[in-house]
């Protein structure tokens, strides 16, 4: 057999890979593209790069490398473009929320979610691209580092920054809508 055909065992990895992995991606590449379409298709490059490889290669570090290499896609696409970018709005995250439990404290917490996205997104992109992949991918500062090319220390000092800057944001929005009576 040639040496560029797959095997069925190396099929069944990249379809669990697809299944474990794609609705994350694909969530990360519209907080980066702004574009569902343009997302699918940064997705499906990364795991076509992904059938390039063997499965020893990236098995013990596979969700860092699918970030990474869906984070080059995308930032290749957007140079393409010749465009700049922001993340995704809150809009776009899913809070689930049932209807029939809409009271007051259910509609506070979605408003106080919303509000939190709204400070993300005011974050300058490095700082705002971190946070999401701590936060919404739960990466390790070495998985993050994996992703972005930075250095550990360095994932960790832009994440500290980025929280004081949300923390900060916070109390001044909380103090916004409380007139200024905030303890």
């Amino acid at each position: 057999m040639p040496p560029e055909v797959a095997t069925d065992s190396q099929w069944a990895w990249v379809r669990d890979a697809m299944d474990a992995h794609q609705s994350a991606l694909i969530r990360y590449a519209q907080s980066i593209l702004h574009d569902g379409e343009q997302a699918r298709d940064a997705v499906q490059e990364t795991f076509i790069k992904l059938c390039k490889q063997t499965p020893e290669a990236v098995r013990d570090h596979l969700a860092p490398w699918l970030f990474r290499v869906l984070r080059n896609q995308c930032l290749n696409m957007l140079r393409k473009e010749k465009r700049m970018t922001h993340f995704d709005n809150p809009d776009a995250i899913d809070v689930q929320q049932n209807p029939a439990q809409s009271h007051p404290q259910e509609q506070r917490k979605k408003e106080m979610i919303t509000s939190l996205f709204e400070l993300v997104n005011t974050l300058p992109n490095r700082q705002r691209e971190l946070v999401l992949l701590k936060f919404q991918q739960d990466f390790s500062y070495q998985e993050i580092s994996e992703v972005t090319g930075l250095t550990v220390s360095n994932v960790g000092y832009i994440l500290h920054q980025a929280i004081r800057s949300l923390k900060d944001a916070w109390q001044n929005l909380e103090t916004s809508k409380t007139g200024g009576n905030a303890s």
